[in-house]
């Protein structure tokens, strides 16, 4: 019965994804005056999961954000962009922790442990 917890592996990963995703946005942000800098952003988790289900490697991959006009400098950062996409990143981490929660309840009430 207990050898086999996806949903706590699953909220795992997705809390480590919200984590790296908060760390590319920080540097995304450090970067916001650097002449040059390319925007980066990891891969939804969904098509990460999904990859992983595939058998296929199991980290998450950066890519390059593609969306907005770059600044004369050359630079593709927009804090406001930033800013939403780290608030998405937190949203996700709080989501990940409220499941493992939740299955940890579940898991004690199941044993007789409150």
């Amino acid at each position: 019965m207990l050898q086999n917890l996806n949903i706590l592996e699953i909220a795992s990963a997705m809390a480590r994804h919200a984590v790296q995703r908060h760390s590319v946005i920080a540097e995304n942000i450090a970067n916001s005056d650097t002449p040059g800098f390319k925007a980066k952003d990891l891969e939804p988790f969904s098509e990460a999961f999904a990859r992983v289900q595939r058998s296929e490697a199991a980290d998450f991959r950066v890519e390059r954000i593609t969306t907005g006009e770059p600044s004369p400098n050359g630079n593709t950062v927009s804090l406001e962009d930033q800013m939403a996409r780290s608030a998405g990143a937190l949203r996700d981490h709080e989501t990940a922790m409220t499941i493992y929660s939740k299955a940890m309840t579940m898991l004690r009430t199941s044993i007789g442990r409150r």
